[in-house]
């Protein structure tokens, strides 16, 4: 086995990204790359990749950084992905699994076919990630290592978040087994667990309902300081869990909160998720269309628009650092 030159070094490995071309799978390809590794990215949209390439290769020059246009929730894509990727670079040694979409709107608004789309993408992108990746993970020389991104809402039913937190829960439950059944062969499976995180995700997360008073609440809280994360120092914790094999990663102060008390008081703890949906935006009579964050107006209330420009500030500079402003 090739033993990297520090706790911190990659060099001589291969890894490869997931939801790779902006937000935290940017970030992460990014602290990969710092590392010394050669890193794929994947994604759908090869524009949005290719200047995803430019920006890690200013941040690193003389990286070694590949592209590759891939479904995650088309198993014959990802297997292509995987062979494209070990004939660029080798490996992969390292693989994370980040590719998603963000659904946020009430249980009224919505129907199957938003949690069937939650479960393809999140879930079953994750199981083909995994399945192809194994592979390759068995006969990495470095150790194999695979981290799966689950989230907050894994850890507990969040009102107006059903869709996207029932596949993170299933995507936690797939890492751990996984970590269990992979671990004779040498590889190494971490459940991550972040909770809201300045990345610019507001703009790509899709609303329904009061769509208006949705994207409020959500951009404002996913960007307001102490309830959200920076999102460059969560993406060199997540690598640095990958790296070192840690089982179990939960990160800000209030997913971790989230998850012990809905361990100790599993009851009181959802009786609160009612009191908060109570709080959110009702739902308006009849189904409308879910639209993504960045083609919709703020809440036009003077206290509901200042709140929102408020909380989603930092959230608005994450989009345009980490390649999420792009159409």
């Amino acid at each position: 086995m090739l033993v990297p030159h520090s706790t911190e070094s990659l060099s001589g490995a291969a890894a490869l990204v997931t939801g790779g071309s902006r937000g935290l799978g940017l970030l992460m390809a990014d602290r990969l790359a710092a590392r010394g590794a050669a890193v794929v990215i994947a994604a759908r949209d090869a524009d949005e990749l290719a200047a995803a390439q430019q920006k890690l290769r200013h941040r690193n020059p003389g990286a070694t950084i590949h592209t590759a246009v891939c479904d995650v929730r088309d198993q014959e894509s990802v297997h292509r992905m995987f062979r494209a990727a070990h004939d660029a670079c080798g490996g992969p040694d390292l693989v994370i699994a980040n590719a998603g979409i963000i659904q946020v709107a009430p249980v009224e608004s919505i129907g199957a076919t938003e949690f069937r789309d939650a479960m393809e993408t999140l879930f079953m992108g994750a199981v083909h990630t995994s399945l192809e990746a194994l592979p390759y993970l068995r006969e990495s020389e470095w150790g194999g290592r695979l981290g799966l991104i689950s989230s907050v809402g894994g850890l507990l039913g969040v009102p107006h978040l059903l869709p996207y937190a029932s596949a993170k829960a299933a995507t936690g439950i797939l890492a751990e087994g996984l970590n269990a059944e992979a671990g004779p062969s040498g590889v190494s499976v971490t459940a991550v667990y972040p909770g809201l995180m300045r990345t610019g995700s507001h703009l790509h997360a899709r609303f329904g309902g009061d769509r208006s008073g949705e994207f409020g609440w959500f951009s404002a809280l996913a960007g307001a300081p102490v309830v959200s994360m920076n999102a460059q120092r969560a993406a060199e914790r997540i690598v640095k869990a990958v790296v070192r094999r840690r089982t179990r990663l939960v990160l800000t102060p209030a997913a971790r909160a989230a998850d012990l008390a809905h361990g100790l008081a599993p009851a009181t703890t959802t009786r609160l998720n009612g009191v908060m949906a109570r709080l959110l935006p009702g739902a308006p009579g009849g189904r409308r269309a879910m639209r993504r964050g960045a083609d919709i107006d703020p809440p036009d209330s003077a206290l509901g628009g200042t709140f929102q420009a408020w909380g989603s500030a930092l959230n608005d500079k994450a989009a345009d650092a980490y390649n999420a402003r792009r159409k």
